[in-house]
This record gives structure tokens, C-alpha cells and sequence, in this order.
């Protein structure tokens, strides 16, 4: 029986303590997980006790989220968080990985693969929208929110909307732990977050201004692509998932009947398309440089 042992700690990086969670062995293909709104770190700890004994996972709790610690005065925008993940893998010495982005993290992911696309083997693309017609009205109300009225972002900074983000759209709630939506409104409810967490709505509206250039990314470096999608989600249709076939056409697309937090009722289902999608031979290859998606 192999246990996996998951390993936890606070990376410097440029004032800013980055908690993360750590699992696999140092030497094996490494996959850095990029979570989330409202949660942190934490949404990946099952996945990481499953795929853990063959790959090296590795994920930080972004600005503002999680037990990560900011200095004040921080500027809480996408391209700042992006700046903070970058200056992470740079600490530990991460330029070549898979990465798995979800929500927010596909923000912060796709501005560092435009940066640095020599770094980003393959990509696991999980509810994380960069296309137009992904954007539902209830997303597309959230974006639009000025800082005259905050009132749309306030609504989804509450416990109901936070659980309702885990359970909504699901088949089997009884599957869907508590302890998830917990933790992510406790972390909400720190003094200071609802403030961030309004600064970062604000700016979202930055991504959709920033569609162009990821899609350009892709078709021009075409990473090999998994796409994982709950068609459920209230935020983001299942049309956003596969409108990245249009720039990515060998990408691998999965559709799942769940909610926005699909990895929490599907983990059974998507953990070993995850794993043999990867391919811990292939990605191992790659990581050494022999493949890395050649540009068009």
C-alpha cells in the first residue's frame, strides 16, 4: 500500500508568503495546480492523495485566498497574481510542468504561458473560460459590476453562494463534502477579504480584454490540452469548453453532468482520464525537452 505523503509550506516571493501543498516524488513529472474562486489549495487535496504517487503536484494558495500572507498595499489585480505565481515557480525552480488551471487560476495561468511558453508541457483546462460564448448572463452580470455598485460581487461572497457554487448542478449532493465551502467562507470572511475579493471582480473584466492573446498562444504553441468541463456551471457554459477546440482542435474535451466544482462529485471519472492523459512516461519526455508543442 502506498501512502501518499502531502507536504505543506510558505514560499517568499517578493513579500508575499505563498502557502502551498506539495505531494509525489521531487524527480517526477511535475503538474502545478492552479485553483480557484472562492477557494484556495485546498479543492485539489483529494485529487493530490490519488494522483500523487506519480506525479510531483504543487499548489499555491493565489494572493489573497487561502493561508497565503500579503503585505499591505498589495495591488490585487490578474496581472499581479500572475507576477506572484511566476516569481513562485522561479523559487522553485519550475520550467517545465503540466498545469491544471480551474476558474481564476486559468487567468493567472494563461498570462504566465504567454510569458513563458517554453515552461508549459500540457494543459488540464477544468472549468476555466477564455472564450466569449463561455460567459453565461449571470457571469456576464458579475463582469460588468463598476465600482459604483458592488452589489452583484457582494452576492456571491456569501456562505449560501459559496455552498451553492459546490452543490449547484450536481447529481449526488450526498458525494459533495461540506468542508470545502466551509473552509472557503471562513477564508472570506477574514478581515480584509471581502475588500480584495471585490478588487479582483473589478478587474476581471482584464481576461475577457485578454482573450485574443491566449487564443493566439495557443494556436501558435498548441500545448497538448485536456478540457474537463461541469456543463452545470452557473458561470461559465459548456460552450466555453469547447470553443478551445477552434484554436486547439486535438485537444481531448470531456463533458461532465455536474456543477462549477466538478472535481468534488466526478473525481472518480476525471482523476484517471487526468492520469492517462498525462502519461507519466510522455510527460516525463517532455519535461527533458523533447516535445514541447511546436509553433504553427
Amino acid at each position: 500500500m502506498t501512502i501518499v505523503q502531502v507536504r505543506h509550506g510558505f514560499t517568499e516571493v517578493a513579500g508575499v508568503r505563498v502557502f502551498h501543498r506539495e505531494a509525489g516524488p521531487p524527480d517526477a513529472p511535475v503538474v502545478l495546480l492552479l485553483h480557484g474562486f472562492p477557494s484556495a489549495s485546498h479543492q485539489y487535496r483529494r485529487l493530490m492523495e490519488v494522483l500523487g504517487t506519480r506525479y510531483r503536484l504543487i499548489a499555491p494558495d493565489l494572493p489573497g485566498f487561502g493561508h497565503t500572507e500579503v503585505p499591505a498595499g498589495f495591488t490585487y489585480t490578474f496581472d499581479r497574481l500572475s507576477e506572484v505565481v511566476e516569481g513562485f515557480c522561479v523559487a522553485h525552480g519550475l520550467d517545465r510542468f503540466a498545469m491544471y488551471v480551474f476558474d481564476y487560476g486559468g487567468p493567472v495561468g494563461f498570462r504566465m504561458a504567454v510569458r513563458h511558453p517554453e515552461w508549459i508541457t500540457d494543459l488540464v483546462v477544468q472549468n476555466s473560460n477564455a472564450y466569449e460564448e463561455g460567459l453565461t448572463e449571470l457571469a456576464r452580470g458579475f463582469i460588468a459590476s463598476r465600482r459604483e455598485d458592488v452589489s452583484a460581487i457582494r452576492g456571491v461572497l456569501t456562505l449560501e453562494a459559496t455552498r451553492g457554487q459546490y452543490e449547484g448542478g450536481t447529481g449526488d449532493v450526498s458525494v459533495v463534502a461540506p468542508d470545502g465551502w466551509i473552509l472557503d467562507q471562513y477564508f472570506l470572511d477574514l478581515p480584509g477579504r471581502e475588500e480584495i475579493q471585490i478588487e479582483l471582480a473589478l478587474d476581471y473584466r482584464s481576461n475577457v480584454e485578454r482573450y485574443p492573446e491566449w487564443h493566439e498562444y495557443l494556436r501558435r504553441h498548441r500545448p497538448r490540452t485536456l478540457i474537463l468541463w461541469g456543463v452545470n456551471d452557473p458561470f461559465f457554459g459548456a460552450d466555453g469548453a469547447k470553443a478551445y477546440l477552434r484554436d486547439l482542435p486535438e485537444a481531448r474535451l470531456h463533458l461532465f453532468d455536474t456543477g462549477h466544482f466538478a472535481l468534488e462529485e466526478k473525481l472518480p471519472e476525471m482523476a484517471p482520464l487526468i492520469d492517462e492523459f498525462l502519461g507519466g512516461q510522455e510527460v516525463a519526455a517532455r519535461a527533458n525537452g523533447s516535445t514541447a508543442g511546436a509553433p504553427a
